[in-house]
């Protein structure tokens, strides 16, 4: 009997933390699309309007010039989407003037430029600037694989409004042997010029 119940008390202990960790781990999801919330999307044309409530009949609060703009998803109702962007500023927006592209506002507390490396503790190929937008391809826990116009290259995840701390987004297997391709490389461009 007493084994029985000792039992019993771990299968409910179990069952608590079970529940409790689930709760913690799962995001909240949106009722409209299924989807996470909050979400990043962007902006599909340069001609957007956000508005104090979600209708049309309610009057705007920002005018968005810049297509590929980020923001975050924070709400959902019906056809809008309650966002916010990187000044903190929060209205409604209509569906159909955002997309899933992925993009970032490069963020800095200083004038500095951020270095854009080939790979991972890579070589240094370019700098980016304070308020640029920029599309995520890829990134990692601590970097991002970005991209501008006809450029391309990693930077620290830190300086980028429009991805979450630890977010990472198309990453593969084939991931780890590109990175091992750039750093031998970068090794062996290191060698050649110690020649």
């Amino acid at each position: 009997m007493l084994l029985y119940k000792n039992i019993i008390t771990k299968i409910i202990i179990l069952f608590i933390v079970i529940i409790t960790f689930t709760e913690n781990t799962f995001a909240e999801i949106g009722r409209e699309t299924g989807l996470e919330i909050p979400r990043y999307v962007s902006l599909k044309s340069d001609d957007a309007n956000i508005r104090v409530g979600p209708s049309k009949n309610y009057p705007i609060e920002i005018k968005y010039i810049v297509k590929n703009y980020p923001l975050k998803v924070l709400e959902e109702y019906e056809d809008w989407r309650k966002v916010e962007d990187f000044k903190n500023n929060i209205g409604w927006i209509h569906k159909s003037l955002i997309s899933g592209t992925r993009t970032g506002i490069v963020l800095l507390d200083n004038n500095k430029n951020i270095k854009l490396l080939n790979t991972l503790d890579g070589n240094v190929i370019g700098e980016i600037g304070k308020g640029n937008i920029v599309f995520l391809e890829k990134c990692k826990i601590y970097w991002c694989l970005i991209s501008s116009g006809n450029f391309k290259g990693w930077m620290d995840k830190k300086y980028i409004w429009g991805v979450k701390e630890k977010e990472i987004i198309n990453i593969s297997i084939v991931q780890k042997f590109e990175d091992l391709y750039w750093k031998s490389v970068n090794f062996l461009n290191k060698i050649q010029k110690k020649i």
